[in-house]
Order: structure tokens, then sequence, then C-alpha cells
């Protein structure tokens, strides 16, 4: 009987893999550091791609987020190439950029230039996440992010990030019926 419990408690019945409680990344959200109230109301803002494609700066904007708000060109760049390729989440960024103009208490920059041939082959790799820290990081902004390797590497530059958790939606469970 005890050997059960054991089992249940250390594998995950439905995929088979062992279970060691929180992950590393869960455990770097809940290390991250809220910014005060005073950094919310009127600040320099640079938003990332994560966010802008999670929707979170208009959400942010209606409990209360004020200030100037700087858009990177890299960011529109990359939601221009996902809208031109067909992909909705381009689409539904852009949307949000737009969206961000009827707010009153916010003030819209684009800033930087657009990413070249190097940072577009390199991507993957993060030349572009750098491109957008350097920019947060010239103009003495606040990284509005919800990308947590972003948020994290930020941290080690000395920025000071927004990390704005995404909701994960959980896998569905499937079953399967047979007849006799």
């Amino acid at each position: 009987m005890a050997f059960k419990k054991e089992f249940k408690r250390n594998f995950n019945i439905n995929f088979g893999r062992r279970k060691f409680g929180t992950s590393i990344k869960q455990k770097i959200i809940r290390r991250m550091k809220p910014l005060g109230e005073k950094e919310m109301m009127n600040g320099k803002f640079l938003v990332d791609t994560s966010a802008i494609i999670n929707k979170k700066v208009s959400s942010l904007a209606k409990k209360g987020l004020k200030g100037l708000i700087l858009v990177p060109n890299a960011t529109i760049a990359e939601l221009e190439n996902l809208a031109n390729r067909g992909q909705d989440v381009g689409f539904e960024g852009l949307e949000e950029i737009a969206k961000l103009h009827h707010f009153k208490n916010l003030k819209i920059h684009f800033i930087g230039s657009r990413p070249t041939e190097h940072h577009i082959k390199y991507a993957k790799s993060g030349e572009i996440d750098a491109l957008i820290r350097n920019l947060a990081y010239e103009n003495r902004a606040i990284l509005i992010t919800s990308d947590v390797v972003q948020a994290k590497s930020a941290e080690a530059y000395g920025l000071k990030v927004l990390f704005v958790k995404t909701r994960q939606e959980k896998p569905k469970r499937r079953f399967l019926f047979f007849n006799k």
C-alpha cells in the first residue's frame, strides 16, 4: 500500500514522467519582484513582442498604467512578418498596438532601427531580444515582457522589468472508449 502512494506521488499517471515538484521556470517566476505603485503611474516603458502578442499592455493600461510607451521597430517588424505569413498572432499584435493609441493616459513612440539580416538570421538565438533589451537600457525604460528568459536576461543586465504572467492552458484530457 505504501508503494502505491509513493508511486502516485512521484509519477504523473497520464504521461508516465516523474514529477519533481515545481520546475525551475516556475521558481524563477515566483522570485520576480513586482514594480511599485509609483513606477507604474508615470514611467517610461518599453514593450516586448511577447507582451504585445499576449495583449498584456492594454490590460495594464486599463489597470492604471500611465506614461510613455516605447515600441521598438524590431517588434513591429516581427509582427509584420508573422502577419505576412498568415499567422493570426501577427494581426492580433498589430491590433493591440493600434488599440494603445486610444488610451489617453499613454503616449506611444516608435524607436530603434528595424532588424538587420543578421538579427533575423539569429532571431532564435536571441538577437532580436538583445536588440530590444539594448533599447530599454539606452532609454532607461522599464521593460514590459511576458517572456521569462527575456525578463531574467534583462534583470541580469540591471534593467527594471515588469513581468506579466500569461495563463497557460492545461492540456485537454482525451479518453478513448472501445465497444466490445
